[in-house]
């Protein structure tokens, strides 16, 4: 009989409740959650690293689990996680870079010009030594140009940096992300027109996203001016509008066909540079705002997988070191003209080093419009992106480090 009714529970148990349980998404993203914050805090504390590390560390655990993203760029939820959070950080980092600086030292575009050509270059030529195609090279190299606003933003608030390097990263970081999106938009018409498609969309698409863009962008730019006249932007209540304001205008910038790296940005450039205001507000935007930031690098950071390591590994490794020398051999050649010192110029050319969630957006937009040829750079592109987000992180912070600029309190 006791053993009739254990049977009898048993089996009531397994109609109420499937068996063996089954994780759901949302286990799995509390699960991240927690990995990334107690890793990151881990490195912070014990080891006196940024906690973005912390944070990737969790994602690259969580890819070698079998749980990441191989191969396939984020898509659903994923996607608008990655699209909200990177705007939260474009659009603080446009909000503090003063346009009038590269009037008065005009150089400084100069160098931001030459180091982006001269990356996009030297990736392109070692792409195509190891056997690449032309177009593919391509694509790796306009990929490669932008140095992740994500991570230097992430890394040097964290350590209150404060000096030369530190705004001139900013400076360099928001030129070089806006000539790598123009230049995958112009790379996406060129696909269209190599896949027979029409020749009027191949060029009025990349001019169509470009205004759409500037358009949105000015909108945020003002809505948010606005905003600032009758609230303080510090107050967690502000902060949520503000938040809502930025996700609204990504929702429009999806629906009109523009681009959601192009607009916080822009927004915060035109910001900075129509009224003298100092723009400040809580970093991130507040709490909600750095759950987001601590899910993006998790998700970025979750993308690499064994097979792309075995694919794209030797490529990536390749790439990223003419990349870094390029960059590098740049800024401290031509740093003497902007008045920086030599010193400067190795921090900065160091602090140009990560390659994170912009290059992932914009190998999501390839994929988007053209799956089969972004099949053939995802191993490579993911592989460096996973790598690059971790070693990046580290660059930068000892790059501020050499430069002097991190805060004694941080210390």
């Amino acid at each position: 009989m006791a053993e009739e009714g254990w049977r009898s529970a048993f089996s009531f148990m397994g109609a109420v409740m499937p068996w063996p349980p089954q994780p759901d998404a949302l286990m799995l993203v509390s699960l991240a959650l927690i990995a990334g914050a107690l890793l990151g805090e881990a490195v912070f504390r014990g080891a006196g690293l940024p906690r973005v590390v912390g944070y990737s560390l969790a994602g690259l655990g969580i890819s070698a689990l079998g749980l990441g993203i191989p191969y396939g760029a984020p898509g659903g939820t994923l996607r608008l996680v990655i699209d909200l959070a990177l705007a939260l950080l474009l659009f603080e980092l446009g909000a503090r870079v003063r346009l009038l600086w590269l009037r008065t030292n005009p150089f400084l575009l100069v160098t931001s010009l030459v180091e982006s050509l001269l990356s996009f270059v030297a990736v392109y030529l070692v792409a195509r030594w190891l056997g690449t195609s032309p177009v593919a090279a391509t694509a790796l190299a306009v990929l490669s140009v932008p140095a992740s606003p994500a991570v230097i933003s992430r890394v040097a608030s964290e350590l209150r940096a404060a000096g030369q390097v530190t705004e001139r990263i900013a400076v360099l970081a928001a030129l070089n992300t806006l000539y790598g999106v123009m230049a995958a938009r112009v790379l996406l018409g060129w696909l269209h027109l190599d896949h027979g498609e029409n020749p009027v969309r191949a060029v009025l698409e990349p001019l169509y996203v470009f205004a759409v863009s500037g358009l949105l962008a000015g909108g945020l730019a003002y809505a948010v001016a606005r905003v600032a006249r009758k609230l303080d932007l510090r107050n967690e209540n502000s902060t949520l509008l503000l938040l809502g304001l930025v996700a609204f205008a990504l929702t429009l910038t999806q629906m009109f066909g523009g681009s959601t790296l192009l607009v916080p940005l822009m927004a915060g450039l035109w910001l900075r540079n129509t009224t003298d205001r100092p723009w400040v507000w809580p970093r991130h935007f507040g709490t909600a705002g750095g759950v987001l930031v601590l899910m993006l690098f998790v998700i970025v950071g979750s993308t690499w997988s064994l097979d792309g390591l075995m694919a794209g590994g030797l490529l990536a490794l390749a790439a990223m070191l003419a990349r870094l020398l390029a960059k590098g051999l740049a800024v401290f050649a031509l740093g003497w003209a902007s008045g920086q010192s030599p010193r400067q110029g190795l921090s900065l050319g160091l602090a140009l080093t990560p390659l994170s969630a912009t290059a992932l957006v914009m190998l999501s937009d390839m994929q988007a419009a053209h799956a089969g040829f972004a099949a053939q750079i995802a191993p490579a592109v993911l592989s460096a992106i996973a790598v690059m987000e971790l070693v990046g992180a580290l660059a930068v912070q000892g790059a501020l480090r050499l430069a002097g600029e991190v805060s004694p309190r941080r210390e």
